[in-house]
């Protein structure tokens, strides 16, 4: 079981800490169509583990705690494979059956040190996490073939390897060409899309499957991704990346961003202390 607390701007300004500049909504792209009941918050309360009956005592007891000064806003619950069901540091795969999440900053490295965590304020030792809640349209997508499938995200749907190569963590050859000479790996791919230049603009994501029940007379499914990436700064990091697939990313055909928030995430706490202690002293 993991509790991961968020502050968003209204708590923070409550308890009189300064605001960083990034802690709010992020600017608005053009393939969002988000939705008040999937966005924003004052706190965050980050509920995960192997047993869902342990989430659902945590959430009630938690819940329980905050009705004297809180109102729930939202609730987004998400899965991501089952305990013991894949070896141990199998990449996820998402419900459009692709393998999701291969290029990642690993905790403990250089990168992942200077690029998520922050050290200075109230928040050194803390990072930020921004949530975004996507629908992902599984009835279109299951019109699609498999090599537009694998055209559109620029991996194969087999192993997660990219176009050119054998392996998921090969690296992709974006100068490749066919005999023809388009290039292998589609620029308007999502893999070529959701990579930079630019080192800096890397986060650690983590994403998690939803899949709500199916309501009488309407879609058999209701499914998406709650994608959450923590950095260090999210207009600096987030945002370039997020720009790019908003503006030539093939699966925005299928996927629509719908919920959106961005919370400031503190550091931990000492026996005897209190996640926020360094805000509210």
């Amino acid at each position: 079981l993991t509790v991961t607390f968020g502050f968003g701007p209204g708590l923070v300004a409550r308890a009189g800490g300064e605001v960083p500049g990034w802690l709010g909504p992020l600017p608005a792209f053009g393939i969002d169509r988000l939705e008040e009941g999937w966005s924003d918050g004052d706190l965050l309360l980050e509920i995960a583990s192997d047993d869902p009956v342990t989430v659902a005592h945590a959430v009630r007891m938690l819940l329980k705690d905050t009705r004297a000064f809180a109102a729930v806003r939202w609730v987004q619950q998400g899965f991501r494979d089952a305990y013991g069901s894949v070896p141990a540091g199998t990449t996820m795969r998402n419900l459009f059956g692709q393998i999701d999440g291969t290029v990642n900053l690993v905790p403990g490295t250089p990168d992942a040190e200077s690029l998520v965590w922050i050290d200075d304020g109230w928040l050194s030792g803390g990072t930020s996490v921004v949530i975004r809640r996507i629908a992902m349209n599984l009835e279109t997508w299951d019109e699609l073939d498999r090599p537009g499938r694998e055209q559109s995200v620029g991996r194969a749907l087999a192993n997660g390897a990219p176009l050119t190569g054998v392996h998921e963590h090969d690296e992709p050859d974006f100068e490749a060409l066919t005999p023809i000479g388009f290039p292998v790996i589609p620029e308007f791919s999502h893999v070529r899309r959701a990579r930079s230049d630019d080192v800096s603009q890397r986060f650690h994501r983590r994403a998690f499957n939803y899949d709500e029940a199916p309501v009488a007379g309407g879609s058999v499914s209701e499914s998406g991704m709650l994608f959450t990436a923590a950095q260090a700064d999210p207009l600096a990091q987030f945002v370039p990346i997020q720009q790019r697939l908003s503006d030539l990313d093939l699966l925005n055909e299928w996927t629509t961003p719908i919920g959106s928030a961005v919370f400031a995430i503190p550091p931990g706490c000492e026996p005897g202390g209190f996640v926020g202690e360094t805000l509210v002293p």
